[in-house]
């Protein structure tokens, strides 16, 4: 029994004089009592507002008694799969297996079901019929209404009818979830709670929906991949509490998802309020025989400054569940936390990380925001900055230098990833000069992710001359201080509108830079994201407008490869991408070579798999000549391009059945505080079941 963590047991319960919990809370991860974790968030705010909340942690999906062991709660059960999707956190993007789980004990792989907050649903409705379940986190935040599921292939409906819940709550769900607690504790039922803002409810009484919009059917979605691209447009438009609409969409036999518009920014004395609970910081204690929790320590010694990003990247789920206006801690309460961490024993004087999704974004991006909300038809930074955009570090600079002030604190790092054109828009350099003489461990990781800004554009992400640009005054500031600092960048292969031309040029830009990455990222559709969309539809949703996916596994592999050309086991591939692109320029001993024609008699002091070719080298490609099942008929079996049966944009889309006459059309938390398997983004990439703050489980990246 340790009194200061909720209770995990009966016998804690008893020690508590806890006869029957409010909330019996099912999670995916390990119960740690820390910030960074949304678990830990929902039930401290709920403990803070009156209500009792025990954990059940990961249980046993297969033995229905292992969700009995609280008994059952007063008022509801609530559910997360994790502070990661469940299936991002289980696989890779090729799908294989992950070895291992940094939210669960020891590390140890599949403690946790497959689509984690469907599975717990359904084991709790096998032993209780009635009681109220509610899910969040960010799992469910990003399956709110219909979509399209990466890892089955197939387009799935709301995941509150798969689940058999009662109510969603998505985003960050402090306000929600306490008003969702006070009405059933007035006795409400949980059919009647329809009017939370942050909510999603299933209905078939449309007169419920308050001057709705009416998104297409699922079964027209499901039919027409046309009518998904654009209700996730309108999605996208309405994830602002300030102007966003309520979203209704109709399935079969008179059934009706129905999504209130998003809840209201937390105030900063709100956030303060959220932070300033008593968490333990830690793990439980009874984990500690398995070997601990290594999600902690990332975010142990780190400080969340804030919350929201209008950065608003493609591939990037931040924006769908945390939203695009800034919400932030105040500086007394941020340092509070960090003499909290300071007192720790095993702090060794460096906090690790002061940010959020996107450090440098400390204040919303426009003045307009917290009165009447985001523009819904214009960007922050994208395609350019807005003229409105209120380009400012000061703020955030003075907490970085108070933080640094602190005793005891060696160095105070960011790590949480920065946007290199917002500070590019700084016409004050002292934040950039301060963050390169104090905040930088050597190497500072920043995501341009292309260099093409044909890419870049369907990226949502600047233009490459503004990343020069940014280099080009590192590399100045680095030298005034006398400093011999480097830029890591993050570089992604296969995005939509990556052709293998596109591939190249990210290749040539790798040579030149003479920069060999060890570790290359492929776009990872994860669900609800802008990026997710392109790749299941092979149009453009912002544009509607048909744009090139690289879908065939060979292909995504050659764009691989082409980014790690030096590696003597991918001479193959990048010798076929060389060729499919019309670059044999690049093969041959000239400086500008990637690599030199093949001399068999070297190649064997190399060895391993991958080196000559293999008979199976091209056994992935659905088709003879490697281009799809619906490429066009060439005689030497290699399309210029890679088509499959859904892909809209192709130049050789000949016999597609899709093709929309696109010729030359071409067109996602380290552990990410936001999820989105392709956001690098920061601490535990996200949600509570109702938080959550979303990325990757490698590095930040924004």
């Amino acid at each position: 029994m340790n009194m200061a963590f909720l209770p995990i047991s009966k016998e804690d319960m008893k020690e508590r004089g806890i006869e029957q919990l409010d909330f019996v809370f099912v999670i995916g991860d390990a119960y740690v009592d820390h910030p960074s974790f949304g678990h830990a968030i929902i039930s401290r705010v709920l403990e803070a507002n009156g209500y009792t909340v025990g954990i059940i942690s990961q249980p046993d999906w297969k033995d229905d008694e292992s969700i009995n062991v609280l008994g059952e709660p007063r008022l509801a059960f609530l559910v997360m799969g994790g502070n990661m999707d469940s299936m991002v956190n289980h696989y890779y993007v090729s799908k294989k297996r992950r070895d291992s789980d940094a939210y669960t004990p020891g590390g140890v792989i599949g403690k946790r079901p497959d689509h984690a907050v469907v599975a717990y649903c359904n084991l709790i409705r096998r032993t209780n019929k009635t009681k109220p379940i509610i899910i969040g986190g960010i799992e469910a935040s990003l399956r709110r209404m219909a979509h399209y599921d990466y890892w089955s292939n197939s387009f799935k409906r709301s995941i509150l009818l798969d689940s058999q819940a009662n109510l969603l709550t998505y985003g960050m769900g402090e306000k929600c979830i306490v008003q969702i607690a006070d009405a059933l504790a007035s006795g409400m039922d949980v059919t009647d709670i329809t009017y939370i803002p942050g909510t999603v409810f299933k209905t078939k009484n449309i007169e419920l929906a308050y001057d709705p919009i009416i998104l297409p059917s699922y079964d027209a979605m499901k039919e027409d991949k046309l009518e998904y691209a654009n209700s996730f447009r309108v999605q996208s438009e309405n994830t602002d509490p300030f102007n966003g609409k309520t979203l209704v969409e109709p399935y079969p036999n008179g059934v009706y998802v129905v999504q209130n518009p998003p809840q209201e920014p937390l105030t900063r004395q709100e956030m303060d309020d959220v932070y300033d609970l008593p968490y333990e910081r830690t793990y439980h204690p009874s984990y500690e025989a398995l070997g601990g929790i290594p999600a902690i320590q990332e975010v142990q010694f780190s400080l969340a400054s804030c919350r929201g990003c209008f950065g608003a990247c493609s591939f990037c789920a931040i924006t769908f569940h945390q939203g695009r206006i800034i919400q932030s801690r105040s500086h007394e309460s941020i340092i509070n936390e960090a003499k909290k961490i300071i007192d720790m024993p095993n702090f060794k004087g460096y906090i690790h990380d002061v940010g959020g999704p996107t450090a440098n974004f400390y204040h919303p991006s426009c003045k307009k925001q917290l009165k009447s909300g985001v523009c819904k038809h214009k960007q922050c930074l994208f395609p350019h900055p807005c003229k409105n955009l209120n380009v400012d570090h000061k703020d955030y600079l003075s907490l970085l230098r108070k933080l640094r002030e602190l005793p005891k604190v060696k160095k105070v790092f960011v790590r949480s990833g920065i946007r290199f054109d917002y500070i590019m828009e700084d016409k004050d350099d002292t934040f950039f000069k301060e963050l390169v003489k104090y905040h930088i461990s050597g190497q500072l990781k920043v995501a341009p992710e292309h260099i093409s800004d044909k890419v870049l554009s369907y990226m949502g992400k600047p233009q490459n001359c503004v990343y020069e640009s940014f280099i080009t005054k590192y590399k100045k500031l680095n030298e005034k201080e006398g400093k011999n600092q480097f830029v890591v960048p993050y570089l992604m292969s296969s995005h939509p509108g990556s052709d293998m031309t596109e591939a190249v040029k990210l290749a040539e830009y790798l040579r030149d830079i003479g920069y060999n990455p060890q570790q290359v990222q492929d776009f990872y559709p994860t669900p609800s994201t802008m990026s997710t969309v392109m790749y299941y539809t092979g149009v453009d949703p912002r544009t509607m407008k048909p744009v090139y996916v690289p879908k065939n596994p060979h292909e995504k592999a050659m764009q691989r490869a082409l980014m790690q050309y030096r590696n003597p086991a991918n001479y193959d591939l990048v010798k076929e991408a060389l060729h499919i692109a019309g670059r044999e320029d690049l093969i041959g001993f000239g400086k500008e070579c990637l690599i030199k024609p093949r001399q068999f008699k070297y190649e064997k002091n190399y060895g391993g798999k991958g080196n000559g070719k293999s008979k199976d080298s091209r056994k992935d490609a659905p088709g003879k000549n490697f281009a799809g099942k619906d490429s066009s008929n060439n005689k030497n079996g290699r399309a210029k391009n890679f088509t499959d049966k859904d892909n809209r944009g192709g130049k050789n889309s000949v016999n597609n059945k899709n093709a929309r006459g696109a010729k030359g059309q071409t067109g996602n938390a380290r552990n990410g505080k936001v999820q989105s398997g392709n956001s690098r983004n920061g601490k535990v990439q996200s949600g509570n079941v109702h938080n959550g703050k979303s990325g990757r489980k490698s590095s930040k990246r924004r």
